[in-house]
């Protein structure tokens, strides 16, 4: 290939934070028109864009619109498969019949750089608005910055200081599925959590520990699982080696159906022998054997309902909208046997 025909590299948003002598984002904020720059940092950002002869993107025709009816949706690449697929259709069914696309940042592990990344790549497209589907437990100065002026709701994860926080209380998810063993006679209640640096896994062993201890009962070791059914199929064969465990409190359902297995293949029935609750309620709760009793989470309506908080202008809202942590009765929960 000639020179003649080589084609020369367009300019990025890079170049005009550089030619500005700004961040890319506050080129992005600039160009989204955002009240929190300043007219002379607008100025000179719109000054670069001439200059370098950046090509305005979705973001930069936003400028002009004031909206680019896009909203960004990140995602983590692990976890509950069920929970993700549930927020996503939620989400796209609300932003569709409110005339939105979506756009979607998947990142592959808990971890802020990661975040930043993902958070920065949608902002640079324009987004009106950021759900966040990840427990990030930690929250970082770019991350702050970057949501300062784009309206954030997370479910159930970390929030910035702006952000809206929406879903079920997890404490109160921990100490509803605790309770409801206890109220049927159980003297101890065992638990299998998630991972220790997702923010719900804490939370509901957090409510675990607080109902028991309200009852007088000394917590035994939490047992932690990845959410996966493998996981919770090698711990549950641990828990079917101690005698004493009549009822367990797994994090979430994909866990328990691992846990029940192994109960199973290790001669120890459900309910009969070992009474087992659980979180989410997923679809296939119902057709477990036996259909699992667990805490209802709508990932569904939760990802219709983020659509609706991004879209509502009430800022007096903002804040943390929890629902009530309801128990779904099913056959996996039991009295224990009298001895």
């Amino acid at each position: 290939m000639s020179e003649s025909t080589v084609r020369p590299r367009q300019p990025s948003m890079a170049d005009v934070a550089r030619t500005a002598g700004v961040s890319a984002q506050t080129v992005s904020r600039a160009l989204r028109g955002s009240p929190n720059v300043n007219p002379e940092t607008r100025r000179r950002v719109l000054a670069a864009v001439e200059q370098t002869g950046y090509r305005f993107n979705s973001a930069a025709r936003a400028l002009s619109s004031g909206r680019s009816h896009t909203i960004g949706l990140v995602l983590l690449a692990s976890g509950g498969y069920y929970s993700r697929s549930a927020v996503t259709a939620g989400v796209e069914a609300a932003a569709g019949a409110a005339g939105y696309a979506v756009n979607i940042a998947t990142i592959a592990a808990l971890d802020t750089g990661l975040m930043e990344r993902a958070l920065a790549r949608l902002a640079d497209q324009g987004v009106d608005g950021f759900v966040i589907a990840v427990p990030l437990i930690s929250v970082t100065p770019k991350m702050e910055d970057i949501t300062r002026d784009i309206p954030t709701v997370t479910l159930d994860g970390s929030r910035t200081a702006g952000a809206r926080v929406l879903g079920i209380d997890q404490r109160e998810a921990g100490r509803v599925a605790t309770q409801h063993l206890l109220d049927l006679g159980h003297r101890q209640v065992w638990h299998i959590s998630g991972p220790d640096e997702w923010i719900e896994a804490r939370r509901r062993r957090q409510g675990w520990q607080e109902c028991l201890a309200a009852a007088g009962i000394e917590a035994p070791p939490p047992l932690e699982g990845d959410w996966s059914p493998d996981s919770g199929h090698r711990l549950g064969q641990i828990v079917a080696m101690i005698p004493e465990v009549t009822a367990v409190f797994v994090a979430s359902d994909e866990m328990a159906f691992g846990v029940i297995r192994a109960l199973r293949e290790r001669g120890r029935s459900v309910p009969e022998d070992v009474s087992i609750v659980s979180v989410d309620d997923i679809a296939l709760a119902a057709y477990c054997a036996p259909p699992l009793t667990t805490v209802r989470q709508d990932f569904y309506r939760y990802g219709a309902a983020a659509v609706a908080l991004l879209l509502d202008d009430d800022e007096t809202d903002a804040g943390e909208s929890a629902a009530t942590a309801s128990l779904s009765l099913r056959a996996s929960t039991a009295p224990p046997r009298r001895s």
